[in-house]
């Protein structure tokens, strides 16, 4: 959804997630630094494609896993024609993430554990042209490019996941309790479980403990 006219001089940012808590979360640290005027907010790839194209904002402050395709969908169809710059906000900071949002066309990728005021900075700095990363991603972009992580192989792994499978298995494989993955993605204790079964089967893995030893050697956690 599009909102008021903004300020002028200020940053026009739109925030692009499928989770509304998480939006009005961070549209109000946004707000409240008074350098930035959120035009709108989008919670899939079709609505946030409607709202760049209706409000051309200065940046698009997107997640990267979302019904109908994701962060690097909204940046494809956008096209190479949009003034809007593209900076990622996920709770993953997995490779094939970084790596694939970058790829897309992304400007940088920050992690949601990020505080207002880097955000602020954050949102500011892609803006002006700056690539900007939380701190050890930047690495990860590097590898990539020096060949060090063979994102081929990761994306086939992954292919066989749902994007929700993804985000389980991300959590669990940090140690997260079944309790912990369910209130962090919003959803029950019986449908982690059932994520964590179907994970579990399509990599031909056993136990918790081999999946987080999967993705540890991906670099996935």
């Amino acid at each position: 959804m599009t909102d008021r006219l903004p300020t002028p001089g200020r940053l026009r940012v739109a925030i692009v997630d499928d989770h509304a808590m998480f939006r009005t979360g961070v549209r109000t640290e946004l707000e409240r630094s008074g350098a930035v005027d959120v035009v709108g907010e989008a919670e899939d790839v079709d609505s946030a494609i409607e709202l760049v194209r209706a409000t051309a904002p200065d940046v698009v402050l997107l997640d990267v896993h979302m019904p109908g395709g994701g962060g690097g969908e909204v940046i494809r169809r956008c096209g190479p024609t949009t003034k809007s710059t593209f900076l990622a906000l996920s709770v993953s900071d997995a490779a094939e993430d970084v790596i694939g949002i970058i790829r897309a066309g992304a400007r940088g990728y920050v992690t949601k554990n990020i505080s207002g005021d880097e955000l602020v900075d954050s949102l500011a700095r892609v803006a002006a042209g700056d690539a900007v990363f939380s701190p050890r991603l930047a690495g990860f972009v590097l590898d990539a490019f020096a060949g060090t992580i063979e994102v081929a192989q990761v994306d086939e792994d992954l292919d066989r996941l749902t994007e929700r499978e993804r985000e389980v298995m991300r959590l669990i494989a940090r140690g997260y309790a079944y309790k912990e993955v369910a209130q962090e993605l919003f959803i029950s204790v019986k449908t982690v479980e059932t994520h964590v079964s179907s994970v579990l089967r399509k990599l031909q893995l056993s136990s918790r403990h081999e999946l987080t030893k999967w993705a540890n050697d991906r670099r996935l956690i």
